[in-house]
């Protein structure tokens, strides 16, 4: 649920403030959408394993950072390669989702007893 509600909260950003990859609308929000959903089980792991919402603030800016900053203009923006590449691309949407997998295997490891008061 929290990965959906994410998602919603950037679809404004995505629909008409500034995440152009060059690819439809249609395809932006449906890769964004997986990939926050998949980010949402990485991030549920770090905050539970680490009882802070510290990590969880520092790996949302760092992927910010890395992926608009840095990545998306290290990249070919030409042809079929925005379909793979930048923040709204299948390509992230197979790396987080792949991590999002990993995490939840070993969602064992963390306490989800409430935080004492």
């Amino acid at each position: 649920m929290s990965g959906l509600i994410w998602a919603v909260w950037h679809y404004p950003g995505i629909l008409g403030a500034g995440y152009e990859a060059g690819t439809p609308k249609g395809y932006e929000v449906l890769c964004f959408t997986a990939m926050v959903v998949a980010m949402s089980f990485v991030l549920g792991w770090l905050r539970l394993k680490s009882q802070s919402l510290w990590p969880c603030a520092v790996l949302h800016a760092s992927h910010n950072l890395f992926i608009q900053a840095i990545f998306d203009g290290m990249t070919a923006t030409t042809g079929k390669a925005v379909y793979v590449t930048t923040e709204v691309g299948i390509g992230m949407v197979m790396t987080i989702g792949l991590l999002a997998v990993w995490f939840w295997l070993k969602r064992g490891e963390v306490n989800t007893a409430p935080l004492a008061a």
